[in-house]
């Protein structure tokens, strides 16, 4: 059997063959270039194919595939649905794959599954049977591996922890994205202090230095470096958030570690015990005692060691 793990991200879809215990033996990449539809699903065909010919794969041969994508994979269907593709509502990407590439056993899961899977397999969380990977990026969502076992739910969608109910009144701004996401996630960073920005008439400082629907996560991490009060109380409210999600989680799933990860963490990795001190004013506390926040040891590559990983468990 040949395990072959593929993720696919925004901008590029990076493949690997893996050996059984998950270590990467070919990599390669492709850049989606704008592409839509079908021809994503053609162009993921096409890496699996070129990744076989430089692992000298025969078509004939056993393949185990596993894809991490970012949105909702439908397991029994095997279809997806990625907002960020075009014509990817629910778009059967297993049935594309199996087309393209035989002698195969496909298994789609979303990011954030991959993404704890990625962890507990060549990361941070090695040896942990509970674990929950909060990924903070353009939005928020969370993989969770319960005593050895990802969470999926009645329909896959466990996980979307960017519509937690952290900030009552609610408001109906929060119908397309939710609350929790609407506030920390890189665009909620942004939005928020676009909003500071137009409230506070009389703030003169850095972030006023472009027009306020230019202004980005970038900048309000750059603002709170040089103490900008707007980017200062944007990045205060988000570990207040940050905290009492992840504290809700502990309460919930008792699990042993927590590791944030995506685009945001990255920059926003230092906040990490400011996060942990706040989330034990929230959290259940035995469990706060016993969990470790961490930043992911896998920044660019989680996704796809946990589509290997995803490859090595469901090889039939």
């Amino acid at each position: 059997m040949h395990y072959i793990g593929i993720d696919l991200g925004g901008t590029k879809i990076s493949g690997a063959v893996f050996s059984l215990d998950g270590s990467i033996l070919i990599q390669k990449e492709t850049l989606i270039n704008g592409k839509t539809g079908t021809e994503v699903g053609a162009l993921i065909s096409q890496l699996i194919i070129d990744i076989c010919k430089d692992g000298e794969i025969k078509v004939t041969d056993p393949k185990s595939i596993g894809i991490c994508v970012p949105g909702i994979a439908y397991s029994q269907s095997g279809s997806v649905w990625c907002p960020n593709i075009p014509g990817w509502e629910n778009y059967p990407l297993r049935d594309e794959i199996l087309r393209s590439v035989p002698a195969s056993v496909v298994t789609i899961e979303s990011d954030r599954t991959c993404y704890i899977l990625g962890e507990t397999t060549m990361g941070v969380a090695r040896g942990c049977s509970n674990a929950i990977f909060i990924a903070v990026g353009t939005g928020i969502g969370a993989g969770i591996l319960v005593d050895n076992q990802v969470l999926h739910g009645h329909s896959d969608i466990v996980g979307a922890i960017g519509w937690l109910g952290l900030k009552p009144p609610y408001t109906k701004k929060w119908d397309q994205c939710g609350c929790f996401e609407s506030h920390c996630s890189g665009e909620g960073l942004a939005t928020q202090a676009r909003l500071f920005l137009k409230e506070d008439k009389q703030y003169k400082g850095m972030l006023r230095e472009k027009p306020i629907s230019q202004v980005t996560s970038y900048d309000v991490f750059a603002g709170y470096k040089k103490k900008d009060p707007i980017a200062v109380k944007v990045i205060n409210q988000a570990i207040e958030m940050w905290g009492m999600a992840a504290a809700n989680l502990v309460s919930i799933f008792n699990p042993e570690m927590v590791i944030f990860g995506g685009g945001v963490f990255g920059p926003a990795a230092q906040f990490i015990p400011k996060i942990y001190k706040e989330a034990t004013k929230w959290a259940q506390p035995i469990s706060i005692k016993q969990v470790k926040f961490t930043a992911t040891a896998l920044p660019k590559m989680a996704g796809l060691y946990g589509a290997g990983a995803v490859a090595i468990k469901f090889a039939k």
